[in-house]
C-alpha cells in the first residue's frame, strides 16, 4: 500500500458571522473533498503539544508522529537543511524573514509579495556589510531566509512576525526567554544583544536600497528590516523509513523551506515543482500531477500547499475561499482522477486529507485547536461523516488523536 498526505496548510478557520456562522469549509462547496470525507473515515487531530507555539513546524512534524519534546529545535535548522546548509553542533539557526516596517508598527511578515530573486540581492547586500566569523546569512524562497549565529544561545524569546500584523514591532525584539540559564559559553542576553543589533542595523542598510525605492515607487511594501526568530540547534531525528518498514522511499512537494527541511530529516526526498509559488497563485495541477508520478515510484508523498495559510494570515475571506476551491477542484479532483495510473490503481493507495492548524481569518496567525482530517481508500469502512469540515469530523470514527496516533492509523490503514 502506497500513502498519500494532502496537507492544506492553514485551511481550517473558525465560524464567520458574513458566512451565516458556517466556517469557510462548511460554506465552501468542495465536492472531492466530501468524497474522501464520506467514502473514508474521519476525526479530529491535536496537532500541537501542550506547552507548544502552534507553528507549522510543530504541526507538521507532529502530524508526522514526531514527538516535539524530543525533536523540536525551531524553524530555523528545517531551513537550513532545506537549502542545503550543514549546521555545526554550535550553530544556531534562525528562520529571518524580511518584513515591512510602517512608523512603530510592524506593517505585515512578508512585505507583501517578495520574490526569491529581490530576497537573493538585499540578502547578498547585508552579507557585505553584516557577515562575520559568527554571522552568515542565507537566501531562502521569497521573504523567507536564513541566519546562522556560530556559538548562538537558543534559549531566547522571538516573537513570529505573522503573530503581531499591526503591532508595536520594538516592544517585540527579541528577549531572553524566561527560563534562560547561564552558560560557559554565551549567554542567552548576549545572543540577544546581538540580533537586536543585526535588526536595527538591517534597518539602515535597507532604508534606501535601490531595490525598496523601486518598489515603493510602485506602490508596493519595501523589506526594510529582518525578522530573526524560530531559532534552534541541528535536530535528531529517524526516518520514516526507520519508523516505519513499509516505506522503502518517499517524496515531500511542497514551495515551502520549512517543509522541504522537514522532509529531508525524515529522509524524503524533495521534489521541485516549476510554478509552485507558496501563495494562492501556487501551481496547483503541477502539484497534482508531481504526486501521482511520484507514487509511481515512491512509497510515501508528503503534498503541501500553503495558499490558505498565507491568505488567513492576510484576513482575506474571499481569497481563503478561493484557495480552498482550487484545493478542492485543481489538486484533489486530477489525483482521485488519475489514481489509476499507479501502479494498483486506486486500491494501492491510502489518501490523507487534513490542514495542519487553522490560521483564522478573523485572527490572521495559527492556532492550536484540533484539525478536521479523513483518512481514505476504497476498501476501508466509511463512518457516518459525509462532508469535510470542522464541525462534521468531529463526529467521526477517530474521535480524536493526538502524538503519533495519526500517522499510526495512516500508516495502518
Amino acid at each position: 500500500m502506497k500513502h498519500l498526505i494532502l496537507l492544506a496548510d492553514g485551511m481550517a478557520d473558525w465560524p464567520v458571522e458574513k458566512l451565516g456562522g458556517k466556517t469557510l469549509l462548511q460554506y465552501a462547496d468542495t465536492p472531492h473533498f466530501d468524497f474522501l470525507a464520506r467514502n473514508g473515515r474521519c476525526g479530529m487531530l491535536k496537532t500541537v503539544p501542550d506547552g507548544f507555539h502552534p507553528g507549522s513546524e510543530v504541526a507538521n512534524s507532529s502530524i508526522l508522529g514526531y514527538d516535539q519534546h524530543l525533536v523540536y529545535e525551531g524553524r530555523g535548522p528545517l531551513e537550513a537543511a532545506s537549502i542545503g546548509v550543514e549546521l555545526a553542533d554550535d550553530d544556531l539557526a534562525l528562520r529571518c524573514n524580511f518584513v515591512c516596517l510602517e512608523g512603530d508598527l510592524l506593517k505585515n511578515h512578508s512585505c507583501g509579495r517578495l520574490e526569491t530573486e529581490e530576497s537573493d540581492i538585499l540578502i547578498k547586500y547585508l552579507k557585505e556589510h553584516l557577515d562575520s566569523d559568527r554571522v552568515h546569512f542565507y537566501t531562502g524562497v521569497q521573504y523567507r531566509n536564513l541566519l546562522v549565529i556560530k556559538g548562538g544561545n537558543k534559549h531566547i524569546h522571538c516573537t513570529p512576525p505573522h503573530d503581531i500584523p499591526l503591532q508595536p514591532w520594538r516592544e517585540n525584539l527579541p528577549k531572553p526567554a524566561a527560563d534562560s540559564l547561564p552558560s560557559k559559553e554565551e549567554s542567552a542576553e548576549d545572543t540577544v544583544r546581538l540580533l537586536n543589533d543585526l535588526i536595527l542595523k538591517s534597518q539602515e542598510l535597507l532604508r534606501n536600497h535601490p531595490l525598496n525605492l523601486e518598489r515603493m515607487a510602485k506602490g508596493m511594501d519595501p523589506a526594510n528590516s529582518i525578522w530573526p526568530w524560530g531559532g534552534g540547534y541541528r535536530p535528531k531525528m529517524q526516518t520514516l523509513m526507520e519508523r516505519f518498514p513499509q516505506v522503502h522511499s518517499g517524496a515531500v512537494i511542497t514551495a515551502v523551506d520549512l517543509i522541504r527541511g522537514i522532509g529531508k530529516y525524515a529522509g524524503l526526498r524533495v521534489i521541485d515543482v516549476p510554478g509552485a509559488t507558496g501563495l494562492w497563485d501556487t501551481n496547483y495541477e503541477g502539484k497534482a500531477q508531481a504526486a501521482l508520478d511520484a507514487l509511481k515510484t515512491d512509497d510515501f508523498v508528503y503534498l503541501h500547499v500553503e495558499a490558505c495559510d498565507e491568505a488567513g494570515h492576510d484576513g482575506d475571506l474571499e481569497l481563503k475561499l478561493r484557495c480552498i476551491d482550487a484545493l478542492d477542484k485543481r489538486l484533489v479532483r486530477p489525483i482521485l482522477e488519475q489514481l489509476s495510473s499507479i501502479q494498483g490503481g486506486q486500491e494501492g493507495v491510502t489518501i490523507a486529507l487534513l490542514p495542519d492548524h487553522p490560521t483564522p481569518i478573523a485572527h490572521r496567525t495559527h492556532t492550536n485547536e484540533p484539525i478536521p482530517f479523513c483518512i481514505y481508500h476504497p476498501s476501508i469502512e466509511p463512518d457516518e461523516v459525509q462532508t469535510f469540515d470542522e464541525v462534521a469530523c468531529q463526529h467521526g470514527s477517530y474521535d480524536l488523536l493526538e502524538g503519533d496516533g495519526f500517522i499510526e492509523a495512516f500508516m495502518n490503514s
